[in-house]
């Protein structure tokens, strides 16, 4: 039975189209192209621009506990049951678990297949170990209890300055069932959070004026201090990555798309500017809010955006597991690591759990990558080293990925819970210009 109308109203089309350096995502695209122009016409000076990306990450990242907090308890507290976020969550973990798990095991087929690390015979006691050093002391082994335990904050207050997105949604939703049992006694309440939401949206849009000064920021540190020179060697692994990666959004996603009824290829167009900026700055957190929004404006339910795109930033970041299965097999391949099938299994399954810990922060990956190779003591941990100075290349693609991974992931619960039918859904993304 096909579902019933969604009561959002269609994305309006722009009335007249804005000139392309008018629009944000024109002027990010501008920022990143200034910001290449001086990464390599002067490096010394790109690579001093690196404060204006961090700041700007920074000034987004300060926001997104408020914008998950407001989000997620107003509309568990307008929700018409519990039943229904129970069902929401569920619902996601189980498309969360097995869209990573395909992504690992597409990465794990990929690096055995194209052999991306062979001929490099790097002998690991020859490799700088120290520089991988300090990753592999955050890097710790880390079992299911060990992480659902640190999801508990040991206050309120800590989990929002110790920035966890999980400890966040954990607090949000017992703070949004608490408001759904009170009923109209915490009427007052609820349209003050409502006023607060709107608030703290008004701030995102501000901050997002400066998203072009942080893409050249961010861009031109990239290009001043890696440069085109470091990727050498590595750019058959650094290319087989955004091939694979490419290939998984328009297959995978593309087909899980299709199933769901809309396009993805106009849901990529839909959310440009999130594209932009995620590529440009090499973090998906700084566009958590803004993707946020723009899957409301497409019929998702406040309660249901707000509990499966935050969650599935920890849960669902099929970018990073790409990466992590693909850079293990090549550290493997090019230390001569001999992997057997065992080892293929060990690694889906270490990766299974670490990936979890790769959500948003720049190097995340990297550490959970480094977290993984600990636990399998046949692949030399300081083969990470290889890979280090071109990591913020591979993580420009994985962010991307984790981004559009989580989008789509959200639309089809909606479309599973029936929020939203097929035809509102092509209709709001057919009507972006």
């Amino acid at each position: 039975m096909e579902a019933t109308v969604a009561t959002h109203p269609p994305v309006a089309a722009a009335a007249r189209r804005k000139p392309f350096y008018r629009s944000l995502w024109g002027q990010v695209l501008l920022g990143v192209a200034i910001g290449i122009v001086l990464g390599l016409v002067s490096p010394s000076t790109g690579e001093a621009m690196q404060p204006l990306g961090l700041a700007f990450i920074r000034l987004i990242t300060m926001i997104i506990p408020l914008v998950i907090f407001c989000t997620i308890a107003a509309g568990i507290a307008g929700m018409d049951s519990m039943k229904k976020v129970g069902r929401v969550g569920g619902k996601a973990l189980i498309y969360f678990e097995v869209a990573t798990s395909l992504a690992l095991v597409i990465g794990l087929a990929v690096g055995a297949l194209t052999q991306p690390g062979a001929g490099f015979n790097a002998d690991p006691a020859t490799l700088n170990a120290d520089a991988v050093a300090g990753y592999a002391g955050q890097a710790k082994a880390q079992t299911i209890t060990d992480f659902l335990v640190q999801i508990i904050p040991t206050s309120v207050i800590e989990a929002f300055a110790r920035g966890s997105i999980l400890s966040v949604v954990f607090v949000s939703v017992l703070f949004g069932f608490a408001l759904s049992t009170l009923g109209s006694k915490v009427k007052p309440l609820l349209d003050m959070l409502d006023g607060l939401t709107q608030a703290v949206f008004a701030v995102v849009n501000i901050l997002m004026r400066l998203a072009p000064i942080g893409a050249f920021g961010a861009m031109a540190f990239t290009i001043g201090r890696f440069g085109p020179s470091v990727l050498g060697s590595l750019a058959q692994l650094i290319v087989t990555l955004w091939i694979v990666s490419a290939l998984f959004v328009v297959i995978v996603l593309g087909g899980i798309s299709l199933v769901a009824g809309f396009n993805i290829i106009r849901f990529l167009k839909y959310i440009k500017e999130e594209i932009v900026l995620v590529l440009s700055l090499s973090s998906s957190d700084p566009v958590l809010p803004s993707l946020m929004k723009k899957l409301e404006k497409l019929g998702c339910s406040k309660g249901l955006v707000g509990l499966v795109t935050p969650t599935g930033y920890v849960f669902n970041p099929d970018g990073s597991c790409l990466y992590m299965a693909l850079a293990a097999v090549f550290v493997a391949q090019a230390t001569n690591t001999v992997l057997t099938a065992a080892d293929y299994i060990t690694l889906f399954a270490v990766a299974a759990l670490t990936h979890k810990g790769a959500s948003g922060v720049q190097g995340a990956s990297f550490i959970a990558l480094v977290g993984t190779l600990m636990v399998i003591p046949s692949i030399p941990v300081a083969g990470m080293a290889l890979i280090l100075g071109v990591d913020r290349f591979m993580s420009m693609c994985r962010a991307t990925v984790n981004v559009i991974s989580n989008g789509v992931a959200t639309l089809v619960v909606a479309r599973w819970e029936k929020e939203l039918d097929a035809e509102t859904l092509r209709s709001n993304l057919a009507s972006v210009t």
